[in-house]
């Protein structure tokens, strides 16, 4: 399964190009222009296992910062203020790392 059977390439380049700045990542902006946003709970799921690079059931710190990179390889790492900014956004059990449910909650929201 990769990124492409579930969104629009066009619309990743978009949210991609959108955030190439320093420093300008915000997830749920991206998650809007990239169209995740609008997939189904099953298809949020599905990018979760995706970006989910150790298959430990949670996106941790360190998948966070090439978080980009999994949507396009030539995209730049997030820097450790927008990683941490990520992390607080979507860990609701403050537990360090992104569950499914937290993930699925945060784009959908």
């Amino acid at each position: 399964m990769s990124l492409s059977s579930i969104l629009c390439a066009d619309a990743v380049a978009c949210a991609i190009k959108d955030c190439q700045a320093p420093d300008s990542f915000c997830p749920k902006k991206f998650f809007q222009v990239c169209g995740l946003a609008k997939k189904s709970p099953q298809d949020v799921k599905k990018v979760f296992g995706i970006l989910d690079n150790d298959g430990s059931g949670y996106i941790e710190e360190e998948e966070l910062k090439f978080f980009l990179q999994r949507f396009c390889p030539t995209a730049r790492a997030l820097s450790d203020k927008e990683t941490k900014e990520f992390l607080n956004a979507a860990d609701d059990d403050s537990d360090g790392r992104i569950g499914v449910d937290e993930f699925q909650a945060m784009v959908l929201s």
